[in-house]
């Protein structure tokens, strides 16, 4: 059976029921897939990028205002950073609509993961969204072992998570 969560999020003041069992600082990251493209070969998984310090940005849909702005806002902290930590953006949009944002943003210092497929990072996460079939707003850092070093979810899905805090865990976690 699904763990069901109320009272954490609420999506336009209205409560929502999250899925799956959800993430806890010093943990290791569950197991997910999540593609990148349409291809079948395609995947990202938590052992993806194994020994590099990755952000990961969650969100709705990148077709709505916040969720765009949050990425936006992520693509710029990941040029800040270089090569010392990766972005990942998962949404449960499909991966040509995640292309197609990322060339009408120029946006190119992260990476898009689709959820639509397999379901299983939401489900693995905590943030897959009974009423919607989304993904809650969310920001996971992970350390270079797989490690859950942070989860800030967002408490509305309508507002952008506090990026300040977000970048100090990730200043934290990279010293």
């Amino acid at each position: 059976m699904t763990t069901q969560r109320t009272g954490l999020v609420t999506l336009a003041g209205n409560p929502i029921t999250l899925l799956g069992q959800p993430l806890e600082v010093g943990s290791q990251m569950p197991s997910f897939t999540v593609r990148r493209d349409l291809g079948p070969d395609t995947v990202y998984n938590e052992q993806t990028d194994a020994g590099k310090l990755r952000i990961i940005n969650v969100v709705p849909s990148l077709e709505t205002s916040v969720c765009s702005l949050q990425t936006a806002r992520f693509n710029q902290e990941a040029a800040k950073l270089g090569d010392k930590a990766l972005v990942i953006t998962v949404s449960m949009d499909l991966p040509p609509a995640q292309e197609r944002w990322c060339q009408a943003n120029s946006v190119a210092n992260l990476i898009t993961a689709s959820d639509y497929y397999e379901h299983s990072f939401g489900l693995a996460t905590g943030l897959r969204i009974q009423e919607t079939g989304l993904l809650a707003r969310c920001v996971i850092i992970l350390d270079g072992q797989g490690t859950v070093r942070y989860v800030q979810l967002v408490p509305e899905i309508g507002q952008e998570p506090d990026y300040d805090e977000a970048m100090a865990a990730v200043q934290q976690a990279l010293n």
